[in-house]
């Protein structure tokens, strides 16, 4: 199940991205929006697929977590070429804001001082990520010739303070009374959870990372058949943008450029693309 206010925040993030995308389609400019969500890609990815926006980044596409801006600035170039060579010079990308802990500290710093919460976390609505990939991906389009209006926004506190959901007041709700229930019954040192329909108390001993002795951070599994259908809405470079001669040769002439060296310049950022969806059959072995 979804941690109570997923939903609600997701709702307020679908309506002001949705408002983005109809100013980006009006002025024919690019939005980078970073949402929040620290470790964890779900808020953003969510967001971006039930708007419709262009594309998503999140940190679990990234093997271990890591990457750097000039790789998350090369997909979102390449995502910006991809749509102009389909005839759209508009766009709105969703950033978790999670990516800050993937690129290294040196890169950060680029960004401005870095601030850490009492945990030792890295204070990431201090940083202007947004601001910092956004000149990345200027400074890439401009080498190319492409004369693109890109604008970085943050949504973060203002999606944690609306009124819940309708599923999000029922969803509560029900938690509420399983907990009270499990106490009154002499229940202790768990966590409620609805699981299937079904009232579930899971011991905190199972939530914990063995490793850090903190709760364990439920992320975006990227082999999902939903995360795979979101990958396939998104207007961005794939592998068969490359192993396609026909793709590749449209995509490297609108920025001029020969096939081998586009493939040569933005190929490495569908390296790690996960395999295409494929859907199990009833009785199949």
């Amino acid at each position: 199940m979804d941690t109570f206010g997923f939903q609600t925040a997701r709702h307020v993030g679908v309506e002001l991205v949705k408002n983005l995308m109809i100013d980006a389609h009006t002025t024919g400019r690019w939005y980078f929006v970073v949402a929040m969500g620290r470790k964890a890609g779900h808020l953003a990815l969510g967001i971006a697929k039930a708007a419709g926006a262009t594309l998503a980044v999140i940190p679990e596409e990234f093997p271990g977590g890591k990457t750097t801006l000039a790789t998350i600035a090369d997909i979102l170039a390449g995502a910006v070429v991809k749509r102009a060579a389909e005839g759209r010079v508009d766009g709105v990308a969703v950033l978790a804001e999670g990516l800050a802990e993937c690129i290294p500290e040196d890169e950060l710093e680029l960004l401005g001082a870095i601030e850490r919460d009492p945990h030792g976390h890295i204070r990431t609505a201090e940083l202007d990520l947004g601001r910092g990939i956004r000149k990345h991906v200027s400074a890439r389009l401009e080498a190319l010739g492409i004369d693109a209006t890109l604008v970085s926004k943050d949504i973060g506190y203002e999606l944690r303070c609306a009124d819940p959901t309708p599923y999000d007041i029922e969803y509560t709700r029900d938690l509420g009374y399983c907990a009270a229930k499990f106490l009154i019954e002499g229940g202790s040192n768990a966590m409620i959870s609805l699981q299937g329909g079904q009232f579930v108390a899971v011991p905190f001993a199972e939530l914990l990372d063995p490793a850090t002795g903190r709760t364990r951070v439920r992320t975006v599994d990227i082999h999902s058949t939903r995360y795979a259908i979101a990958r396939r809405f998104m207007v961005r470079l794939r592998r068969d943008d490359f192993d396609n001669p026909q793709k590749l040769a449209r995509l490297a002439q609108s920025v001029n450029l020969a096939p081998e060296e586009f493939s040569r310049r933005y190929a490495y950022v569908v390296e790690d693309e996960p395999p295409p969806l494929e859907l199990s059959r009833h009785g199949a072995a």
